[in-house]
């Protein structure tokens, strides 16, 4: 058992993502902290959309005594002062990595829903903290972490799988479609990449000039979402992959205490969201899994 809890907190860096990558670290750039929560509860999963002058950002919400995870909103205006926070979607199962993107005409969220069996996109209804669910893309199993690409006229779909006793962090998926609809079909090469280092997807895809496909992927080689590693995907069409690893980015010093990871790297026009983590350790966490069993224990009782 796990005794330290990890407790993510998103920031917005004023800089666009491909600067940021061609800069190759975070260090020295300016941060804006979104509110922090008490205790045990923490915001991670950043995902950013402009409209109206205002940068809403949407988040995984989780607390720990309740461990269903949430989709909240923090609204930001365009100097990165906060302006307020609303909830967006509870489901009966947990709900993380909301991405959100506008595509056909619509405007989309396809937050990772792995414990429902599927994967839902949910359709705005009134933007931003109204939607309904209007698409379900059949992947077997439920794709961890899904990540869209419109890309040569297709849709590239990345993902970590739970498949063949994958722990979600160890194998890099990817499907593809003419259309969001579907029907989407899984890459003949799946698994594309293993290995706890870089196969995981955190946060959004770039194509470069020379159509290179830089893919952030999660390095949980010694702790769940150490670093951000660029995937360089120099080869991508319906029967081959190749990629490559390239820049690694870390949490910076101005991040401290949230110093012991980071885990999502995502597009926000002139700005880029990170979350980063420390790890605490508290008499109340570590009470709480035992809390549950003897819950459970008596409910059976």
């Amino acid at each position: 058992m796990r005794l330290a809890k990890d407790i993510w907190h998103p920031l917005i860096v004023p800089l666009p993502l491909a600067e940021i990558i061609a800069r190759g670290t975070l260090e020295g750039l300016p941060l804006h902290w979104a509110p922090g929560l008490e205790r045990l509860r923490f915001r991670a999963d950043p995902f950013g959309y402009w409209r109206g002058g205002l940068l809403y950002v949407f988040v995984e919400t989780f607390d720990y005594r309740h461990p269903v995870g949430t989709i909240d909103v923090l609204v930001f205006d365009d100097q990165y002062r906060f302006v307020e926070e609303r909830p967006v979607l509870r489901e009966p199962w947990h709900l993380s990595y909301p991405v959100v993107f506008d595509a056909e005409g619509e405007t989309w969220l396809m937050p990772e829903a792995n414990q429902s069996g599927r994967l839902t996109l949910y359709r705005a209804v009134a933007f931003p903290d109204r939607w309904e669910p209007a698409l379900t893309i059949t992947i077997d199993p439920a794709p961890v972490d899904a990540t869209p690409l419109w890309h040569n006229g297709r849709w590239w779909l990345f993902h970590s799988s739970t498949a063949h006793g994958q722990d979600g962090m160890s194998a890099l998926n990817i499907a593809f479609a003419d259309r969001l609809a579907g029907p989407w079909t899984p890459h003949p090469g799946n698994p594309v990449r293993t290995g706890r280092a870089g196969s995981r997807p955190g946060g959004t895809p770039l194509v470069t000039t020379d159509g290179r496909i830089l893919l952030p992927v999660q390095d949980c080689s010694r702790t769940y979402g150490g670093a951000i590693t660029m995937l360089e995907i120099d080869t991508l069409d319906e029967t081959r992959f190749a990629a490559r690893p390239g820049r690694r980015f870390t949490a910076p010093a101005a991040a401290a205490p949230f110093r012991a990871g980071l885990h999502t790297l995502s597009a926000a026009g002139p700005a880029t969201l990170i979350d980063v983590k420390r790890m605490t350790v508290s008499a109340e966490g570590l009470m709480l899994r035992p809390r549950r069993a003897l819950n459970r224990l008596l409910g059976r009782a």
